[in-house]
Formats: C-alpha cells, sequence, structure tokens
C-alpha cells in the first residue's frame, strides 16, 4: 500500500501538470483560474503533509524514549530480600535470579540494586570462662568470661544485579559481616571491619527457552541443603560443609528435577573446600568438583510437596594433618558426601540432612600423651528442623525448632561432637522485614581451628575442645531489605 505523502505527492504532479497544459491553450483568464485553483490544492495539500510528518516524527522520538525507559535502574525489595537472605541456600539463589526473569518479574535490560540489614541484641551464658559455642559469631577474643552481651549489626549487604538481556545476567554482592569475619581481634577492630565481594557471577539461561542455565564466577557449591528453618541461626550443618569457591556450574532445572555439577577451583577456598596441589593450598588449578541431584514430587494439587536429595564433593576443607588449622594444605583431598530431603505442606515445613567426610581427617589424631588414645576419625554433620506458619494481628508468624549437630571424633574423645538446640519466632510486618526471637542451647566446644590440639599456647597434650562445655543464647533481632 502506498503511503498518504506519496499520493498526495502524485496529486501535486498531476495537478502542475495539467495546470501547463491549459496555459498551452492560451486562455489566459481560465490560466489564472487554474493557477489560483492550484495554489488552493497546495495549501490543502500541506495541511495534509504536515500531521502525517508530525507523526511520523513523534513515533520515531517516541520508540526511543520507550527503549530507554526499558534500559533503568530498578528496585525490587521482595527480589532483594530473597537474594540476600542468609537463612536460604546459596545454591537457590542462581534458580530464583532466573525464575523471577524468566516469570517477567524482573526486566531486561535493567539493572537491580537492593540492600539487606540485620541488627541485634543477644545475651549469652557459658559454663566455662572465655569458651562460647555459638557458632553465629567467631570464637576469639571478643567474649571473656561466663556472659556476654551485644547489641550489634550483625551484618549488612549490599546487590547488584544487571538483566543485560533475556539469556545473560551478572550478580555481585557486598558482604559487611564483622561478627563472623575471620579477621584478628574483636568486632571493633578495624581487621574485622572490612568490606568483601562476598559473590559474583555471570549466569547464563533463559527458562523460557531451555531448562539448562551456567554460572561461573565466585559462587556458592552446589553441596546437601544447607539452608535453615530458623529465622536467624545457621545449622551445624551449614558450618560445616557451606562451601564457596571460584569455578563455574552447569545445570539443569524443571519443576521437578534439578542437577548441577560445579568444577571448583583448587587448594583451600574461601570456605569448605580444600583439594591439595602439590602439597600446598594454593588454588592454581581446577581440580575439585561438586555435583549435586535433588527431585521434587507433587502432594496433591495444592503446593504441597516432598523433595530428595545427594550431594558428592571430590575435595572437601576436613583434610588437614595435625595441628588442624583453617585453610592449610592438605596430604590428599578427603571427598564428601550428604543426604537430604524436606517436606512442603503449606503451614507445616519439615527439612533434614545428613553429610559426611569419606575418609578420616588426618588431623584429628593428636600424637601426643594423653590425646593419642584416640585414633583418627572422619567428619560428620546432621540437621532436622520443622517451621509452623500461623499468624498474629493479620501478620504472618513462623514458629520454628531445629537441632543440628558436628561429630568429629571417637566416643570418648574431648572432640566427640558440638549439639545445637534452637527454638525461634519470626514475625513479618511487610514481607521484607522481619522481626525474629531466638532462644538456643549449644553442648559442647568444637573450634575447628586446633580442634584436636597443637595450640601454641596449651601443652602438646591439651586441646579447648570438650564435649561437656555449654553455653546458652537469648537474641532479638530484625532483618530487612530494600
Amino acid at each position: 500500500m502506498k503511503s498518504p505523502i506519496f499520493l498526495s505527492a502524485a496529486t501535486l504532479f498531476f495537478l502542475l501538470g495539467a495546470g501547463t497544459n491549459y496555459a498551452s491553450a492560451d486562455k489566459a483568464d481560465d490560466a489564472v483560474h487554474r493557477i489560483e485553483k492550484l495554489e488552493q490544492e497546495l495549501k490543502t495539500i500541506r495541511g495534509q503533509l504536515e500531521p502525517l510528518n508530525n507523526a511520523g516524527y513523534s513515533s520515531i522520538v517516541g520508540g526511543r524514549k520507550a527503549r530507554a525507559r526499558r534500559a533503568r535502574v530498578l528496585i525490587d525489595s521482595e527480589y532483594t530480600y530473597a537474594m540476600l537472605d542468609p537463612t536460604s541456600a546459596g545454591k537457590s539463589k542462581p534458580l530464583y535470579l532466573l525464575r523471577a526473569k524468566g516469570d517477567g518479574r524482573i526486566e531486561s535490560p535493567a539493572i537491580y540494586l537492593g540492600t539487606s540489614l540485620i541488627a541485634m541484641a543477644d545475651y549469652q551464658q557459658s559454663n566455662t570462662a572465655d569458651d562460647f559455642g555459638y557458632l553465629m559469631r567467631q570464637p576469639g577474643s571478643n567474649h571473656v568470661g561466663k556472659t556476654a552481651s551485644e547489641i550489634v549489626i550483625h551484618s549488612a549487604q549490599f546487590q547488584i544485579t544487571a538483566n543485560i538481556t533475556p539469556w545473560i545476567s551478572s550478580y555481585a554482592e557486598i558482604l559487611y559481616d564483622p561478627q563472623q569475619s575471620f579477621g584478628a581481634g574483636s568486632i571493633t577492630a578495624l581487621s574485622r571491619n572490612q568490606l568483601q565481594l562476598r559473590r559474583a557471577y555471570v549466569l547464563l539461561g533463559n527458562t523460557q527457552e531451555t531448562p539448562f542455565y551456567a554460572l561461573i564466577g565466585k559462587i556458592d557449591s552446589p553441596f546437601g541443603q544447607l539452608n535453615t528453618l530458623n529465622p536467624f541461626t545457621l545449622s551445624t550443618d551449614w558450618h560445616s560443609f557451606s562451601g564457596l569457591s571460584y569455578g563455574a556450574l552447569l545445570g539443569y532445572a524443571d519443576d521437578r528435577l534439578n542437577l548441577s555439577v560445579a568444577a571448583v577451583q583448587g587448594g583451600a577456598q574461601f570456605r569448605g573446600l580444600n583439594a591439595p596441589i602439590d602439597g600446598t593450598n594454593t588454588p592454581s588449578r581446577v581440580n575439585n568438583y561438586v555435583a549435586d541431584a535433588s527431585y521434587k514430587i507433587p502432594l496433591g494439587d495444592k503446593g504441597k510437596t516432598i523433595l530428595f536429595g545427594a550431594s558428592y564433593e571430590a575435595g572437601s576443607s576436613f583434610c588437614q594433618s595435625f595441628p588442624i588449622t583453617h585453610f592449610a594444605s592438605c596430604p590428599r583431598a578427603n571427598p564428601a558426601f550428604a543426604l537430604y530431603g524436606a517436606l512442603d505442606l503449606g503451614e507445616l515445613n519439615v527439612k533434614g540432612g545428613y553429610s559426611q567426610t569419606i575418609h578420616s581427617v588426618p588431623g584429628t589424631f593428636n600424637p601426643n600423651p594423653p590425646l593419642n588414645a584416640y585414633g583418627a576419625h572422619g567428619i560428620s554433620s546432621f540437621d532436622i528442623g520443622a517451621k509452623y506458619k500461623v499468624s498474629s494481628f493479620g501478620n504472618p508468624l513462623d514458629i520454628s525448632v531445629d537441632f543440628s549437630s558436628l561429630i568429629a571424633g571417637p566416643v570418648g574423645s574431648p572432640w566427640r561432637r558440638q549439639d545445637q538446640w534452637v527454638a525461634g519466632l519470626a514475625l513479618y510486618p511487610t514481607s521484607t522485614i522481619k522481626v525474629f526471637a531466638e532462644t538456643v542451647l549449644v553442648e559442647g566446644y568444637l573450634p575447628l581451628n586446633f580442634l584436636t590440639g597443637g595450640d601454641p599456647s596449651l601443652p602438646a597434650g591439651e586441646t579447648e575442645s570438650s564435649s561437656h562445655k555449654k553455653s546458652s543464647v537469648f537474641l532479638f533481632g530484625i532483618a530487612l531489605a530494600i
């Protein structure tokens, strides 16, 4: 179809031609009349062309503006809360990002910014001076005597998600966590008040086109089921086997089946992974890997499900010789496996998991008497928890209980086990604000540094580890995100 502009120009050409023919007939009066008529036609045509041209220009400019608006910086508080929530498993975060894109929840191209913060107060007691077994802060110089009380910022985070295309996204997360930092000194020491790039990766995938996806960067290992139903406190299983490393991951995820394999940089990684390279802990080769598989079975048609899963890692962090210290080199890699399950009945959630090293850890044997009476032992951990969802004054309220344990030595050894009981309440005034309270009982004190002895400050045949040391914690806090 020809455009109105083309037709109007053709009409003008025809009329001009007609006018010339009439003029050539030497009919002057008629020619003048015709010229006046042509001038009138030209005015009419100009009136027709002007709105058409303006409409075309506006359409072009409007299209450019629309495209510019789509590529913008946005905030989605619920997305940020989910991505920065420390109680949900790290391996689930890339899948959440993928599905949010696939559902149209977050746009591309666009940049999403967000921040979260956890502030809390606690009171702790121990039956042994200076030894507190609660793992949500690093043991050491920050606790003295048999009681401790704190009003602190436990952690603050910032995330930036760049959805570049429907297939490509990047994610980066900055963390401030003085209570769980490995820096020396107390929580006010500069060494423990640093910012770190906790996670960062490129994510390739499009759930609208394929169930396959890939990651490369600083990523959580897809090992076990290390989320918690507690409102704040992470399980002993998480502290023992949660991995964070440089690597790449290839995954498959649909409504039921989830498969993933990660290639991991060797040596001692940021946490939870260690595969020696020529007897060192230097991460100069990709010589470690983690694999995970889970399957979800629907129970009826109301979103109720049951899930089973298993994981394997070629090199866990439990592989050092005596004395055991964080990030030390290992004589050989010590693989580990995990079995886990979860039941979701809507208001009621139940989960459980078990993790264990394949071999004994050489450093769990102390050659010095009297501790040399206990042989080398493997490391295992398990967790079982339940959460029931109710409401309070119209707001969602979660009631939870959890038990987790770390087993590191033979029966009778000082480093036999550490158990953790947690009972919690979590109230949600909004979907991105959580007010929580917990009571925690920890039985046993097993610092992984010098677990079986060898601390330079102690005699060779002694260790701070003990299954008889106990500590209790009462805490209140708020977690929020925007």
